[in-house]
């Protein structure tokens, strides 16, 4: 995963490579600031002519500035080429799941999409900022320091080749041992509170009204409580790292001042030197005090890329032709022949054999059920899931060997859960045309029988619809995304469940009037409601589903001359139904 990600961040290779050589010269500037400082103090003990000084003085300066200069162009151009990383990567990943929506996402819960898209993604900027920059420059600066240590005096080049070591190596292998299970489990449990938190949102109307909003609430506080536990276990261990570092750091320094002062008595070492060996270790260790946090890092960065990479590497439900059909010119024939269709390998067939056809105009309507197949079939319609046999075409042209994206232009979904925007009416309306004018908007909206409601609003287009549609009622939504699907004007329409979730008279009106709204458009409507499918003329066709198979086609009038599934499915509506008041 760690060399995926870093073959991932080719394109911002050079960015990184100036911050690392601007992080080398902030870290080098320090240990010069150090030794620099130490030199000139010790020499000005001993009274020189301040000419002798004047280049250490200098440079003290110059280290000092330096430091901070290179400091701030370090970080801001690592953070410059990892924002362009997450960007890159984020954008990916939205693609990826453009690509995975609807068929493939049923794999990934909302809430958990949610964290792998947004912590997940952000996770694997400490890889560059956190992981390698430290130990890039660590391992430079920490070789030059021990290089002056050992140009100086052998034996204390030694001494902090050592400490460097054990805390450059040693305590972040150690951190990262102890740190593995911890973070996976951080990782794991971060996912799942963002999964709780979402759904308890999403469904907080429903637990309040069944009173499980208690237990739903105190799984959410033990799910804190474990993210809370996992997280202070991974402080303990980024502790013990950084006591491991402390500790090597003391080390050097008292391993420095026991090998300094044998050497300046023998004459080995100057004397002004030995302040410089001594208090070199305190700057040197500045170089490797973050590497056994770094150690924690590339744990977290490992798990967060497997989530991330799961979403990339997730197979398409659907794949375009390599090389396309051009779309065929209009009018359009949708017909479906012997289709199959499953949504995973090893699931039962969801469709099995249905056969239609879509003329110009012509309207049917698809009953059957619960279960039955019909979200599959305008799921294989709009080339949201691949049929494993028969064939669905346009114009006589197969619906795979065009693109996904020219079949949805000419084929539209009403769904039953078509999602409105915390935006205006109109603008919710104008998504599927963003040149649309007002005048064309209030006509698609006429046509769905919404606009009079609309006009009766202080801010007409303008009222705000909130969160989902939560400031409408569920027929409002329906209404506006059906003025939606009209205002794109698809030469073939598909409702699917239009009024589901609707109270029965809601149901009633709003199929009544999406019969009436898409007359003389070429129209499948997919349902379980009968309702307004016996007036006259509501479609031409009825063809009822059960267990992915066609049981019965005909019209109204026709499937309620003979027991069968359709005849049933009407009974049972017409005496579950509640008597209308007189």
């Amino acid at each position: 995963m760690i060399l995926r990600l870093l073959r991932f961040a080719r394109p911002a290779w050079g960015r990184l490579v100036i911050a690392v050589v601007f992080g080398v010269l902030a870290l080098g500037s320090g240990v010069g600031l150090m030794a620099a400082s130490a030199w000139l103090i010790s020499r000005a003990a001993q009274h020189p002519p301040v000419l002798t000084l004047m280049v250490a003085i200098v440079a003290v300066r110059a280290f000092g500035l330096g430091r901070g200069v290179f400091r701030y162009v370090e970080r801001l151009v690592g953070h410059d080429a990892t924002f362009r990383i997450l960007a890159d990567l984020r954008a990916r990943v939205y693609e990826r799941l453009e690509r995975l929506a609807p068929g493939g996402l049923p794999s990934f819960r909302g809430g958990d999409l949610l964290s792998r898209l947004v912590a997940d993604v952000d996770a694997v900027q400490d890889l560059f900022l956190r992981v390698l920059l430290p130990c890039v420059v660590a391992a430079v600066v920490g070789g030059a320091s021990v290089g002056l240590a050992w140009a100086l005096l052998p034996s204390a080049g030694a001494v902090l080749l050592f400490a460097l070591l054990l805390a450059g190596v040693a305590a972040p292998w150690l951190s990262s041992a102890m740190a593995r299970r911890a973070e996976r489990r951080t990782t794991d449990l971060r996912g799942e509170l963002t999964l709780h938190v979402v759904d308890t949102l999403q469904g907080a109307p429903e637990l309040i009204a069944y009173g499980a909003a208690p237990a739903q609430l105190a799984e959410a506080t033990r799910l804190d409580r474990d993210f809370t536990r996992a997280t202070a276990r991974s402080a303990t261990t980024a502790g013990a790292g950084a006591a491991i570092s402390a500790l090597a750091g003391g080390m050097a320094v008292w391993g420095s001042l026991a090998v300094g002062i044998p050497a300046v008595r023998s004459g080995v070492l100057d004397g002004v030197l030995l302040a410089v060996i001594v208090l070199l270790p305190l700057a040197a260790f500045e170089v490797v005090a973050g590497l056994p946090l770094a150690a924690q890092y590339m744990e977290r960065v490992r798990r967060s890329a497997t989530r991330v990479f799961a979403v990339l590497d997730s197979p398409e439900p659907v794949h375009d032709p390599a090389v396309p059909t051009s779309l065929p010119a209009a009018p359009y024939t949708l017909s479906v022949k012997n289709l199959r269709a499953r949504w995973t390998s090893k699931a039962p067939y969801a469709l099995d054999g249905i056969s239609l056809d879509l003329t110009p105009g012509r309207r049917c309507a698809i009953v059957g059920p619960s279960g039955s197949g019909k979200t599959t079939l305008t799921a294989v319609l709009l080339r949201f899931l691949e049929p494993t046999g028969g064939q669905a075409t346009l114009n006589g042209v197969d619906l795979r060997a065009l693109r996904g994206d020219d079949v949805r232009q000419v084929i539209g979904l009403c769904a039953q859960d078509a999602h409105l925007f915390d935006s205006t009416i109109g603008e919710n309306v104008r998504l599927a045309r963003p040149d649309a004018t007002e005048d064309e908007i209030r006509d698609a909206l006429h046509r769905a029988r919404v606009l009079d409601w609309v006009d009766s609003l202080p801010q007409g287009l303008n009222t705000h619809v909130g969160e989902h549609g939560a400031q409408v009622s569920g027929g409002q939504r329906q209404r506006i995304a059906l003025a939606r699907a009209l205002l794109a004007d698809f030469p073939i329409l598909l409702l699917d469940e239009p009024a589901e979730h609707l109270d029965i008279a809601t149901a009633d009106a709003l199929t009544a009037d999406l019969l009436a709204a898409t007359e003389g458009r070429t129209t499948l409507l997919v349902t379980h409601r009968l309702a307004g499918l016996d007036a006259v003329d509501a479609v031409d066709e009825i063809i009822v589903l059960d267990k992915g198979g066609v049981t019965d086609r005909g019209t109204h009038d026709e499937l309620l001359t003979h027991p069968g599934t359709y005849r049933t499915l009407w009974i049972r509506e017409r005496t579950t139904e509640p008597a209308q008041p007189l």
